[in-house]
């Protein structure tokens, strides 16, 4: 879905942690403007080491954590809430996810857990492989089928958010699962995140000749929209990954998908990226821009841009140049003039 229609459904944008200090979708909350007071008694009351304390101590008690849940529309999708710190985040965040359970009262509106409720499980990780083998009990196989590849992508991407682990096994009462028990979806030997993401094969005639590649577009609804990470397929003649990432974003999503995109059909770059020492840059033309008149670049979009390169290996941040300028400004009139680095967590809030 095009820009147009994004514009249409009154999406508004705000900006990332790592690209604008401290608001929007990344991190950071949205600030409203309301009008002050005709008159204000200011009382000067002290705030005691103890009352400090606490809220320190709330603090460095909870760890953000991504879970990777169910939307109204079907799509797995990233939300960061605060657990408490553990020492076994990784099975902490499994615990999360099931139906019922420790996680129900933090799942945001419109979303829920995707595994079967009374699920119990464990979580053997290696670090020489970086393999993490979950173990769950009889309770897991009590899923709807249509329900089954989705439980499979959040439970990988769920814990490879993790650095010390690259791919996941599965296990059922201690038997090591080849596919899946309802529906029989096979189950890769090495779940990772090349497995892929609310997979979208619309339009592609030959998959066999075909390599993914996850992008970002935008889902929800007015007041609460959210990066959904999605799955496409590109030719394997294609050798450019970063030209192609970028092409999947100005194309945008599926005419049947309930996802928009900023990018507006005529926006291209202007020369093949560039890659250097982690960081990929890349040269628009000016219809990237969101205002012509402000010279202004939407922060969704750029955010969307950071978050699918980075999927990319060894792209760590992204400079966006337009007619070859760095000096760009996002919808906020922040100058982004250094590259951008993808943010510890994604969705940490609505916007």
């Amino acid at each position: 879905m095009s820009k147009n229609k994004a514009k249409i459904l009154g999406v508004t944008m705000l900006g990332s942690a790592v690209l604008l200090s401290g608001c929007g979708l990344f991190g950071g909350e949205t600030q409203k403007k309301i009008d002050p007071p005709k008159s204000v008694t200011v009382t000067n009351k002290p705030v005691s080491k103890e009352t400090t304390a606490k809220e320190k101590s709330k603090v460095e008690n909870v760890i953000k954590t991504e879970l990777y849940l169910i939307d109204k529309d079907g799509y797995v999708v990233p939300q960061t809430l605060n657990l408490p710190k553990t020492t076994s985040v990784a099975k902490q965040a499994l615990e999360y996810l099931v139906a019922n359970g420790q996680g129900t009262d933090m799942i945001p509106n419109g979303f829920r857990a995707v595994l079967p409720e009374d699920t119990t499980l464990s979580v053997d990780i290696k670090k020489e492989t970086g393999v993490a083998t979950v173990n769950f009990s009889k309770e897991f196989k009590d899923y709807k089928p249509e329900d089954e590849a989705k439980i499979l992508q959040s439970v990988t991407w769920t814990l490879t958010q993790f650095d010390n682990v690259k791919t996941v096994k599965l296990q059922m009462n201690g038997h090591e699962l080849t596919e899946m028990p309802v529906n029989g979806t096979p189950i890769s030997q090495n779940l990772s995140r090349a497995t892929g993401i609310n997979i979208d094969t619309n339009d592609v005639v030959d998959i066999a000749n075909t390599k993914p590649v996850t992008v970002y577009y935008i889902g929800g609804e007015e007041d609460s929209y959210y990066y959904v990470p999605v799955t496409r397929r590109i030719s394997n003649t294609e050798k450019d990954q970063y030209a192609a990432v970028v092409n999947e974003l100005i194309k945008g999503p599926s005419a049947k998908s309930t996802l928009v995109s900023e990018f507006v059909n005529d926006a291209k770059l202007l020369e093949a990226p560039k890659y250097k020492d982690g960081v990929v840059t890349l040269n628009f033309n000016k219809n990237i821009y969101d205002s012509f008149d402000k010279k202004e670049v939407s922060q969704s979009l750029l955010d969307t841009i950071v978050l699918s390169l980075t999927e990319q290996q060894g792209v760590e941040k992204v400079a966006v140049q337009v007619d070859g300028k760095a000096e760009i400004k996002n919808d906020k009139g922040k100058k982004l003039s250094e590259p951008v680095t993808r943010p510890e967590k994604v969705n940490t809030g609505s916007f």
